[in-house]
């Protein structure tokens, strides 16, 4: 999974290229055709300076197209062209008051006040009906409703709403110093707090002209492995429990429980709250420390071993999870999924593959199942997989001592763009500055790029599967309510 380690460029980079509105359709396949992938767009500004954005990833360079939207608020749609981007052109829509034309429609996706038959797809014909499930569920989870349209238990379409919180942490930070606006990040969601953490603090630091130095990148490493450790025996014993099997999710959930309490005796806080900062190191480790944590990793993956093998030798829990919940790696591309639900597909995609300003090998390479069929039991092998590789990166990283860091000066940026892989996938953060503060702050997390690809996954799928499916995604809700 992993190279030896080398003094790797130590930042991402950020290209902006304004472009006019009659060439902004012809500039995005442009940048298709040169090999950019399509990761977000977002709007920014007011009134006149009003401007959509849009992202477009190449190794480690982020070429952001921006293009001066006015008081005119109307834009070209790209959705035909990306189906990845119909979130983001319908939130802009929401939010801002772009409209974008040459849409068929633009259901509203952040605003609730609208009725029920605007938000979803109309499905007619004999013998088809409505489930509805949520917002409020039986679980200590947050808010979210999924719209079920079925003929008898096959579900034929899901609609989903989710940004029922409406935090408003995006705008909350605007006029932050730099340094404060890491808060808000961390805080729109528990289970990814280091990744949106990291994430900002790359594109924050990007901003700022602040390069990051060695021990910097191998603690927040460090840290990003630890918040995948426990995300990944999470998700696990969640696929477990999405097939009622008891011992297998009791097992996973005391090794998450474990996993979690090292977090704590590392950095005082069992989800790693308060362990990234924007231009300084994080959790200084010594040699006792790590040797030590070494040990505790050591036992803990041996016991992770112990329980997968007994999941793996399950046989009927096993036939449970092939064919269900397919997402062919065709409609994984073009709804722009990521992370471990992408890899199950076989798209070879991992931002660890390349992280600058981190501390991964060169010869970093994603993980694929043995049957990247994009079912569940493709989702399941790839954590399995991850697993490993993230206990083995862990006790590297842990071979030495990690010290305190210091960022020294860079080159800096219009704005920082940074990505970084979180348990769920890629997650892209947006940090632009003016005068020295936070003039927006945007944050897209592997969450919300992932929720089209399982509403298509469970289509033609048993409405009892549903949970199963959900709990083979294991995507966040708060995600969404940034």
């Amino acid at each position: 999974m992993s190279g030896p380690r080398v003094d790797a460029p130590a930042r991402q980079t950020t290209e902006v290229s304004p472009t006019p509105a009659g060439g902004w359709r012809e500039a995005c396949l442009d940048q298709l055709d040169r090999g950019g992938r399509f990761c977000g767009a977002y709007a920014a500004g007011a009134g006149d300076h009003l401007r959509w954005n849009a992202l477009f990833a190449s190794g480690s360079t982020t070429r952001v197209l921006t293009l001066a939207v006015g008081a005119g608020r109307s834009a070209p749609s790209i959705v035909d062209l990306l189906p990845a981007a119909d979130w983001d052109e319908r939130e802009a829509h929401d939010l801002y008051g772009v409209e974008f034309e040459g849409r068929a429609s633009l259901r509203p996706l952040l605003d609730h006040a609208a009725p029920t038959e605007s938000w979803t797809v109309p499905v007619r014909g004999e013998g088809t009906f409505e489930v509805a499930v949520g917002p409020i569920h039986a679980g200590v989870i947050e808010s979210g409703h999924f719209r079920f349209h079925v003929v008898g238990e096959r579900i034929l379409h899901l609609d989903l709403r989710l940004f029922y919180k409406h935090r408003g942490l995006e705008r909350a930070a605007e006029g932050m110093e730099p340094a404060a606006g890491i808060a808000f990040a961390q805080r729109a969601c528990g289970a990814c707090a280091v990744s949106n953490s990291v994430a900002y603090a790359l594109a924050a630091e990007a901003a700022l002209g602040l390069v990051a130095d060695r021990e910097i990148r191998r603690a927040r490493t460090l840290l990003l492995e630890l918040e995948r450790l426990y995300n990944h025996l999470n998700d696990i014993a969640q696929i477990c429990a999405g097939v009622g099997f008891a011992p297998g999710n009791m097992a996973f959930a005391a090794l998450k429980e474990r996993a979690l309490r090292l977090n704590e005796g590392l950095v005082g806080h069992r989800f790693l709250f308060g362990s990234v900062a924007v231009g300084a190191g994080g959790p200084q480790v010594s040699s006792v420390d790590a040797d030590a944590l070494r040990g505790d990793l050591r036992e803990l993956g041996e016991d992770a071993a112990s329980a997968w093998r007994e999941l793996a030798f399950a046989a009927s829990v096993q036939a449970r999870f092939d064919d269900v919940g397919v997402l062919a790696a065709s409609d994984a591309a073009a709804l722009g999924v990521v992370g471990p639900a992408a890899r199950a597909a076989g798209i070879a995609a991992d931002c660890r593959s390349w992280s600058p300003g981190l501390w991964y090998g060169t010869g970093f390479a994603p993980a694929l199942p043995s049957r990247p069929l994009g079912d569940v039991a493709a989702r399941l092998e790839v954590r399995g997989i991850e697993l490993t590789a993230t206990l083995e990166l862990l006790r590297e990283l842990l071979a030495e001592p990690i010290g305190p860091g210091c960022s020294g000066p860079g080159e800096a940026d219009l704005c920082g763009v940074a990505r970084v892989e979180s348990p769920r996938g890629e997650t892209v953060c947006v940090a632009e500055l003016r005068a020295g503060r936070l003039d927006r702050l945007h944050l897209r997390t592997a969450s919300y790029a992932n929720w089209p690809g399982l509403a298509h996954a469970t289509a033609d799928n048993l409405l009892p599967d549903f949970p199963l499916i959900n709990k083979s995604f294991e995507l966040c809700y708060a995600c969404a309510d940034r």
